[in-house]
């Protein structure tokens, strides 16, 4: 009777189930009954509105054959699924998704993994599915946690972990593709997604790396690409930042900050560089500096923290920036340059300031900081110089103006750099590190013309640290101004100062000096001789600043010399000599041996570039005599390290020494104006001197003092020097109209023969000491200085007397004991 009763009934259930039910076959390891799914596919396209019901029915019978480990049923209902789905595009399959969904999660959700992988590779078959209109309430939240915990699944065999894994890889993978391109699923990009999207992805390319750094390489390709965790891993985490908008380019690089933190990736940084440089060419071009500026605010984050762990962030940081390099816009260059400089302040305050504190007997802990320190400063100077190297030319003349203004300059107002707390060694330390970074930025730098590459808001702090008494700031100086002025790439055939016996075996690239560079030279060049000049004669001068100042002196005369400027130049090169005869500054021998087999180095280039040859025999002669009688004075002979030096010079053999007269004969002609040769050449004293020259940070508070109180002297009386003749001259009283009418001749002939721009210099302090004294003057006639018995001030038509204390009067310096 119950068999009757339902073969009675049977017949009565609805079609979709009856369809339904005819592709379950009898026995499962016969697979899905291939006629009955196309009945089945064709009543669905036929009649989209029962896929509901149909999506329904699989899934009470998917769940109810999970529960009963009736394995291969579930297989067979998966399968339909996904025939159904790829057959059936229209707008009804809405609800049907649903129930696929619904089954897919029962799946994810059990223990096994062949029911795991099989439900992942259902989502990822329905994820490939271009809808025709979006979904307005379907959520993935469920299916993103699952993934990700399948991405850190712990299984004891390995094959069934890695098969797992991979499976939740392919499944955020399906996830972002399905999602990104649907509006309405911007929720995914939100921080609780990315927190899980993201750390599943490194976890996995990091054990690729682990196990590649215990030296077993791995390079999967072909189908085992798809079977590696962490190369598909690396193409999802590609795939997923390529699709990422402006607006959610923070949320994507937070995560991996966050993951890199947690598992102390920073030293050793590898992973964390490869990261960086996969997300740098991953993402569009115009969103690179949104990573440049999480890297920077994550450093910020870390500034009290280890040495090491700051240097792994500045390496990335080096990594980013030079890949962004070139398409980086806009303020975030010089927000890049502004946070890598506080840095290496704190850098250098965190080395030396603890430092001072500590005793004389430093512990190895200790030393091992600092040398920590020293790693995060090096790395901080690579990368402005990487980054400032590879910007385009006129943004990397802005972050050269930016960068100097950095450096601490002695009497100068520096806001940004206190000097005070890491004290003189400090300030020199920085000094000379942003100096190194700056050669780096120069370096391969070409301007069109001088006065752009140096404006003297670069050039005035860049020629003050020249007159410095440390050596290595002179040498990096001279070096910046090589990388500026070589716009030709002759340095490298310079190199080293030696007698070059044919220049032009050495194919120096020049072009005809231009008429802005010409303009540069009258403005600026007695500056640029001036500080040759003075620092030929620096005590603690060795080899390789006589070689910086021959190349210097060289790139000039390739670069920026026109007939006007080799005369200046011959006249800088024969006072240096006379410098190092008449000695009046009592200079080490090996100094004055120096200078002079720098000026016989020099010219014996500059009468070769001229193409002179009456000049060239004449330097020729002089060279000779010096190879036969006086060695030392040569670059071949004084700069051995075994070098025999004289006790004096002999002053009175002129076949030794280059001779103005025969220079100035050997250049009369057209073009040379001979004349100026015999006027001496003199530096012009500037504030420099009074500024940046040999002041410690202590002399510059009493020196800015002198300023503000004293009158500023003459500055013809600043450079002259009190020796015995002076002040024989002095006591000396027979003779003064002869003495006045000389001083009148020169005069004269000062202002006949000298270059204009000296004269101008020479009247316009003349000018500025006349209003200073005028002003001073007003100031005394109109307010008279405070007296003790009272001030008279007139109010409503009555004189009142005002008593000014003796404690708060101004006295000058003099008066006070």
């Amino acid at each position: 009777m119950p068999a009757g009763v339902c073969g009675c009934c049977g017949p009565l259930r609805p079609r979709y189930k009856r369809l339904v039910d005819n592709i379950f076959p009898e026995d499962p390891k016969d697979g899905l009954v291939k006629s009955d799914m196309e009945k089945l596919t064709f009543y669905a396209v036929s009649a989209p509105e029962k896929l509901d019901r149909i999506g329904a029915y699989l899934a009470e019978r998917l769940s109810r054959d999970v529960v009963r480990h009736r394995y291969g049923y579930v297989v067979i209902a998966m399968e339909a699924l996904d025939q159904l789905l790829m057959a059936c595009h229209s707008q009804s399959i809405k609800p049907f998704v649903e129930s696929f969904l619904h089954m897919v999660a029962k799946l994810l959700e059990s223990r096994e993994p062949d029911l795991q992988v099989l439900g992942t590779n259902s989502f990822v078959k329905f994820a490939n599915i271009e809808e025709d209109t979006p979904s307005y309430h379907r959520r993935y939240d469920f299916f993103v946690s699952q993934f990700s915990a399948m991405c850190h699944s712990t299984h004891e065999d390995p094959a069934t972990r890695n098969r797992i894994r991979v499976a939740g890889i392919k499944g955020l993978q399906g996830v972002v593709r399905k999602t990104v391109n649907d509006e309405l699923q911007a929720i995914i990009w939100e921080p609780q997604h990315m927190d899980k999207l993201i750390p599943s992805m490194l976890f996995n390319m990091q054990e690729a790396e682990d196990f590649d750094r215990t030296g077993h390489p791995s390079t999967p390709s072909g189908h085992e690409h798809d079977e590696n965790p962490a190369a598909l891993a690396e193409s999802c985490f590609r795939e997923l930042l390529g699709r990422a908008a402006y607006g959610n380019m923070n949320n994507a690089v937070r995560p991996v900050l966050v993951h890199l933190d947690n598992h102390r990736l920073w030293d050793p940084n590898e992973f964390a560089v490869s990261c960086f440089r996969i997300i740098m060419y991953s993402i569009q071009a115009q969103h690179s500096h949104h990573v440049i500026q999480q890297v920077l605010n994550h450093l910020d984050t870390h500034s009290k923290d280890t040495p090491r762990v700051r240097a792994g962030i500045v390496q990335v940081l080096l990594e980013t920036v030079a890949i962004a390099a070139k398409g980086s816009v806009g303020p975030t260059v010089l927000e890049v340059f502004n946070t890598l400089l506080k840095h290496l302040r704190l850098s250098v305050d965190f080395e030396l300031g603890e430092g001072s504190r500590r005793n004389s007997s430093t512990s190895v802990t200790s030393r091992s900081k600092e040398n920590d320190e020293r790693i995060v400063q090096n790395a901080i100077i690579q990368t402005i110089g990487f980054f400032g190297g590879n910007l385009p030319d006129y943004q990397r003349a802005e972050v050269m103006m930016f960068v100097m203004g950095k450096v601490p300059v002695y009497g100068t107002p520096c806001h940004t750099l206190d000097t005070v707390k890491i004290g003189d060694l400090g300030t020199k330390r920085i000094q000379a590190m942003l100096l190194s970074s700056l050669i780096m930025v120069t370096s391969g730098f070409k301007s069109k013309t001088m006065s752009a590459a140096l404006p003297p808001p670069f050039l005035d702090p860049l020629f003050s640290i020249s007159l410095m008494e440390d050596s290595e700031l002179r040498q990096l100086v001279l070096e910046i101004l090589h990388n500026i002025i070589d716009r030709h790439d002759n340095r490298a055939k310079l190199r080293g100062i030696r007698i070059i016996p044919n220049v032009a075996a050495l194919k120096i690239k020049r072009e005809k000096i231009s008429k802005q560079d010409i303009g540069f030279m009258k403005k600026h060049g007695q500056q640029l001789y001036r500080h040759i000049y003075l620092g030929c004669k620096e005590e603690d001068n060795g080899h390789k600043n006589f070689e910086l100042l021959f190349t210097a002196l060289a790139l000039i005369t390739i670069e920026l010399a026109n007939e006007e400027v080799v005369v200046d130049l011959i006249r800088l090169s024969i006072a240096l000599q006379d410098m190092a005869l008449a000695n009046e500054e009592n200079m080490a021998m090996f100094i004055r041996c120096s200078i002079m087999a720098l000026v016989a180095a020099y010219l014996n280039f500059l009468s070769q570039m001229i193409a002179n040859p009456p000049f060239c025999q004449h330097v020729s002669k002089v060279l000779e005599m010096r190879n036969l009688e006086a060695p030392y004075l040569l670059p071949e002979h004084v700069f051995r390290e075994k070098c025999s030096l004289p006790s004096t010079l002999d002053n009175e053999d002129n076949s030794l020494y280059f001779l103005t007269s025969e220079i100035a004969e050997s250049l009369a002609g057209p073009g040379y104006n001979v004349d100026r040769l015999s006027v001496p050449y003199v530096p012009q004293v500037t504030d420099e001197d009074r500024l940046s020259r040999r002041k410690s940070l202590v002399d510059t508070i009493s020196l800015q003092v002198d300023i503000l109180s004293n009158n500023q002297p003459e500055k013809s009386q600043l450079a002259e020097e009190i020796t015995f003749e002076t002040l024989k001259k002095a006591i000396d009283t027979t003779g003064m109209e002869e003495q006045e009418k000389e001083k009148r001749r020169q005069v004269i002939e000062k202002f006949q023969k000298a270059p204009f721009e000296e004269i101008a210099a020479h009247c316009e302090s003349k000018a500025n000491m006349l209003h200073t004294r005028l002003a001073q003057i007003f100031e005394l006639t109109i307010r008279p200085p405070p007296s003790p018995s009272g001030a008279v001030t007139i109010t409503s038509g009555h004189a009142q007397y005002q008593s000014v204390p003796v404690y708060e009067m101004k006295f000058p310096d003099l008066c006070v004991y």
